[in-house]
């Protein structure tokens, strides 16, 4: 498979493309029409040399997509909102909606350093009443942290709306797969087309969360709080690795590579389900809004016959 370079996400009745430093949202609205919306994504980093800088352009692609997620997310509610609530938030001013944007992100951070960090971490100190090895109780916090991971996506599947975005999420996988396997993008070939991906945002997470099970084991000393301080700190290292795991993995059709995709691939069948044909045209209008697939395809063709 051809590496493309342009990455996704799905949001709500929609789904977002970037691709370098341009990105659209196509949304269905409610009355079925297709909205497409096209910007230049600055970034949060202007320095060319730190965003090519190994592990720490991980660290800067994972804030960014955070950021780009959350506006993108905000756009395609706001075709869902009562009349009244969409012309207030019109009104508001692009500083006010940058500080909000900024709040919300580092909520989500915190919120998830909570969850996936530290409650395991106090919840295996339990253990410690019954169990003296400290290695099995790093195994043990470790496996907590797997099934909060997996448990938390279990539990939003179940909802109406999280079903539908997995459906766009499908859609938007589905569409980067068929251009990078040289086909035209068409609603015929997006179905045949695979709904996982290797460098989807769900394998990311399915690496940062075995790399930190890997890495707590190196952890060893006696305070718990410096435990617990230390296994934060390294929060930023093991986003750096995960992400030059999965940038790796996406340029790669060696079957080792392949092969230690496979879990991260697998769990996407719980955070992709299958799009409709609406969804797939949705998907399709995004891909055009920013990418030369036709070029990107005739390229391929070309080096296959050569």
């Amino acid at each position: 498979m051809a590496y493309s370079g342009i990455g996704g996400q799905a949001v709500m009745e929609g789904v977002m493309m970037k691709y370098k430093d341009r990105y659209a949202v196509a949304v269905r609205k409610p009355d079925h029409e297709i909205i497409v919306e096209k910007r230049i994504y600055q970034g949060i980093c202007k320095s060319e040399r730190l965003r090519n800088l190994i592990f720490i352009r991980g660290i800067i692609n994972f804030v960014e997509s955070m950021v780009l997620g959350m506006s993108t997310l905000t756009f395609s509610a706001s075709f869902f909102e009562e009349e009244e609530e969409r012309k207030e938030n019109k009104t508001k001013s692009s500083k006010k909606e940058k500080t909000e944007m900024g709040f919300t992100v580092a909520v989500s951070i915190l919120f998830a350093v909570a969850i996936f960090m530290v409650l395991p971490f106090y919840v295996s100190l339990f253990f410690q009443k019954f169990i003296s090895s400290e290695t099995a109780i790093i195994l043990i916090e470790g496996c907590l942290r797997l099934l909060i991971f997996f448990g938390y996506i279990l539990l939003i599947s179940q909802m109406e709306d999280i079903r539908r975005v997995f459906m766009y999420h499908g859609a938007e996988h589905k569409c980067i797969n068929c251009i990078e396997q040289g086909m035209d993008l068409t609603v015929e070939n997006v179905k045949i087309s695979s709904r996982e991906h290797k460098r989807c945002g769900t394998s990311f997470l399915f690496f940062v969360v075995i790399i930190t099970i890997i890495a707590t084991m190196f952890i060893r000393v006696d305070s718990k709080l410096l435990r617990l301080v230390l296994r934060i700190a390294i929060i930023p290292l093991i986003a750096g690795i995960s992400y030059e795991i999965i940038r790796f993995a996406g340029r790669s059709d060696h079957w080792i590579v392949n092969l230690f995709s496979k879990p991260g691939m697998w769990m996407q069948k719980l955070t992709t389900k299958e799009p409709d044909e609406e969804m797939i045209q949705v998907g399709i209008a995004s891909v055009e809004a920013v990418f030369d697939w036709k070029s990107y395809v005739e390229t391929i063709r070309g080096s296959e016959t050569s």
